[in-house]
């Protein structure tokens, strides 16, 4: 008989997981308390280093489901998302996302879903990459200076401290800025 899991993530502390488990609810699926796993962690890890989704994989056995409420709950990425689903798949793990109508995605429509959204995934990238190499090129161009602006405060501050005869490590306690930062402050002409 399978049973039904539900994996919710959210990447801060500040982020809390009852939406998503309000979302499946409503949705129709009567997922036990104790088939919920839910972690705070970044999407940038990816799901095999997870140690929450890690204990799920360890739960779960051949013929269960996965509901996920969105794709970017598995990964940040469309290759590691797919990576994932497919390990599951492997496993005989069913795994439904909600965004996309509840589809199962070891399925082979769920399969095709989601090849479709990492190509638009990827090209949506792609453009904002161009986009932003443009945009760097115009403000060249137009004689911006990029970058972080110059701390001219912290070197004034750093020489006026530097003529008291103090050390590099007694400006940075003064200050309050580290030590690399006053060492790249103190010989600045």
């Amino acid at each position: 008989m399978s049973r039904t899991f539900l994996y919710c993530r959210v990447s801060t502390s500040g982020q809390f997981t009852e939406n998503q488990v309000q979302e499946v609810k409503s949705a129709g699926f009567d997922v036990q308390a104790s088939r919920v796993v839910e972690e705070t962690i970044s999407g940038s890890i990816t799901a095999k280093e997870r140690p929450g989704f890690q204990k799920l994989l360890e739960r779960m056995e051949s013929g269960d489901v996965l509901i996920v409420t969105k794709l970017d709950r598995l990964g940040r990425n469309a290759m590691d998302v797919r990576l994932t689903v497919e390990h599951l798949a492997s496993a005989g793990i069913r795994v439904h996302c909600l965004a996309l109508g509840g589809v199962d995605l070891t399925s082979a429509a769920g399969k095709m879903t989601m090849q479709v959204l990492g190509a638009v995934a990827e090209f949506e990238r792609d453009l904002l990459i161009e986009r932003t190499q443009q945009g760097l090129i115009r403000a060249k161009a137009e004689g911006k200076k990029l970058g972080r602006p110059e701390a001219t405060g912290t070197t004034k501050a750093v020489f006026h401290h530097k003529a008291l005869n103090m050390t590099q490590a007694e400006v940075a306690a003064v200050l309050k800025i580290g030590i690399a930062t006053v060492k790249r402050h103190w010989n600045k002409a």
